[in-house]
């Protein structure tokens, strides 16, 4: 409910917002869009142990408000789920995890004619949620978040997103005695693609 609560306020917080910027003819534009995503996490090592998670796919919901032609803002949300390997000398254990991401970000676009290249920066949250696995903790890890891609108009305002977005971030231990200590910066790689509206 916490999770739900804080989307719920970001949402709204950037509505009442919006009223308060400048728009120009050719900027001044909001969009939605939901994609579905892949997600495929760098292998780490730390203090012997080798960790490691399946590649997975989820959902990612964004909205974007632009300021002008060129420069606006972001808010994503994300969900998949994957598992954590840590290999130890004793053998291997695995974390199966409901991933939650969300982010904000600087978005450039490059508006040209059909086709608008784009490219974004900012910072988000990874939370990890295990599932079925005693004394296992829920974590949440803060993460850089970058990317770039382009959106391609069907109508004047529907379009196809397509996107690749890169976190870094620390690998989580989920509190389990075996783990802690083996956290390290670790990069989730995460192409998407779906369709949008323009409003």
């Amino acid at each position: 409910m916490s999770r739900i609560t804080f989307a719920t306020t970001l949402a709204c917080s950037l509505l009442i917002c919006i009223p308060a910027f400048p728009q120009s003819d050719e900027g001044g534009r909001s969009e939605v869009s939901a994609q579905f995503l892949g997600t495929f996490v760098h292998s780490t090592g730390q203090n012997g142990v080798q960790q490691s998670n399946s590649d997975s796919g989820g959902i990612l919901a964004s909205y974007r408000f632009f300021f002008s032609k060129h420069h606006g803002i972001e808010a994503n949300y994300g969900y998949s789920r994957s598992t954590a390997t840590y290999t130890f000398a004793s053998g291997p254990s695995g974390v199966e995890a409901n991933q939650h991401e969300w982010s904000g970000a600087y978005v450039f676009r490059l508006p040209l004619g059909s086709i608008t290249p784009f490219a974004e920066a900012g910072a988000g949250g990874l939370t990890f949620a295990p599932v079925n696995r005693a004394g296992a903790n829920t974590q949440t890890r803060a993460a850089f978040v970058y990317g770039a891609g382009a959106n391609i108009n069907i109508t004047h305002r529907v379009f196809i997103r397509a996107q690749y977005r890169g976190f870094v971030y620390n690998t989580p231990t989920f509190n389990l005695p075996a783990n802690l200590g083996t956290e390290r910066v670790t990069h989730l790689a995460e192409p998407s693609v779906g369709l949008g509206l323009r409003f």
